[in-house]
């Protein structure tokens, strides 16, 4: 198998908020240590649903760079790029829309979602309905197996699945392909060759899963093949054709417990979000502004925690002294909802102080942060080219 590799995105619609970090960027920071990542600026996805406001996309998406870098995602251990700048995304899109069942795409659960959901707008555009074919085209032109995703988002993985398995069975099958993948297994040496075909026929005959990984892993270490011999037995290890296309597979995320300023999912559109970046002061305003348990009109009243949109920030704020001084002093009315919330100011500013301080220098120059993308669309051009000499190849329009 191709060696393992994460891939994620985001739109550039604005600013992001605590939402955003607690949600995405925290978990981003996690596996960047765990595997090598790619993160792409969703810019072509953007134009999907606001296709009449295009004119802030571009400053969007340098700002949403700088809130990842803040938030800790590091350039020197993950590939941060803009997804209009890897022109391949397009290609391998277009390529696939000839083979896509148009039902495959009207049955995406998030279609008929967003279509109620953003009923102002006119979303019966050819963007629109293609958007998770586009999605597929971003993670199979770099041979991404693992996905992190909310629940929400699985069909989504599943569809990219169905279209890679569709595009391997469609192209993969090349004139003399069984004699070619024999051949190939003699390159592996007398030892390796025997133990990839005990493996291949245990796992064909019996569906032994464990056997096709210890085969995946024999080709992976494999140092005398050349790149095609080695698809070629990918694809003969499960019985296929050549293996053009990697299906992946989705790495499950926690959704974000990260509640809004007034109780309701942190977001632009409720005009309930705290910023990453945010200036100190204007935390401490809207925090301290913030809607309480309204059954606690005075300072005497008691009040009930559960009912309180703060209680939700000192869950994700304070240790289990301060939540057990908030129940306490809530119920009794022995603190007052300034005391309360104090905190979970504290919480939030602590937890900003490292994002202000790492974003400083790419606010004062922002040719840094350019430069970042423009060496992360390097990189990911390069990966994205070498899927593309294949799919070529594969389709039958190749001309080199």
């Amino acid at each position: 198998m191709y060696a393992e590799k994460v891939l994620s995105g985001m739109r550039p619609t604005g600013r992001l908020h605590l939402g955003h970090y607690h949600g995405v960027l925290a978990n981003w920071v996690k596996l960047q240590q765990e595997y090598p990542c790619l993160f792409f600026v969703a810019d072509w996805h953007a134009l999907t649903t606001a296709y009449d406001e295009p004119g802030t996309i571009t400053d969007n998406a340098y700002d949403m760079v700088i809130d990842w870098l803040a938030a800790g995602v590091d350039p020197s251990q993950a590939t941060i790029f803009i997804q209009s700048k890897v022109p391949e995304h397009a290609e391998l899109h277009l390529l696939m829309s000839m083979m896509t069942p148009l039902g495959w795409l009207e049955r995406v659960p998030t279609y008929k979602d967003q279509q109620e959901k953003l009923e102002h707008k006119d979303l019966s555009t050819y963007g629109f309905l293609g958007y998770p074919l586009l999605q597929a085209a971003d993670i199979l032109i770099y041979r991404a197996n693992l996905v992190p995703v909310g629940e929400d988002q699985v069909p989504h993985i599943e569809f990219t699945r169905e279209i890679a398995r569709r595009f391997n069975h469609l192209y993969g099958r090349e004139p003399g392909f069984e004699e070619k993948a024999r051949e190939a297994v003699k390159k592996l040496g007398g030892k390796r060759a025997k133990l990839y075909e005990e493996l291949r026929n245990r796992f064909q005959e019996k569906g032994d899963e464990a056997a096709l990984e210890q085969a995946q892993a024999l080709l992976a270490e494999a140092q005398n093949l050349s790149h095609g011999d080695k698809e070629r037995l990918f694809g003969y290890l499960e019985g296929g054709g050549k293996m053009i296309l990697v299906e992946p597979g989705a790495l499950l995320t926690e959704a974000s417990k990260m509640p809004g300023l007034d109780g309701q999912k942190m977001s632009k559109s409720y005009g309930n979000t705290i910023t990453l970046r945010e200036d100190g002061q204007s935390i401490t305003k809207k925090v301290r502004t913030m809607q309480t348990d309204p059954q606690r009109v005075r300072r005497t009243d008691p009040g009930d925690p559960d009912k309180c949109p703060v209680w939700q920030f000192h869950q994700i704020y304070s240790d289990d002294g301060v939540r057990q001084w908030v129940q306490e002093g809530c119920r009794s009315a022995g603190i007052g909802c300034l005391e309360c919330k104090q905190p979970v100011i504290d919480g939030i500013l602590r937890e900003q102080e490292p994002m202000r301080e790492r974003a400083r220098m790419y606010e004062e120059d922002p040719q840094l942060v350019r430069n970042i993308v423009a060496d992360g669309c390097e990189k990911a051009r390069k990966l994205a080219q070498e899927t593309m000499r294949d799919v070529r190849e594969a389709i039958g329009v190749a001309y080199d």
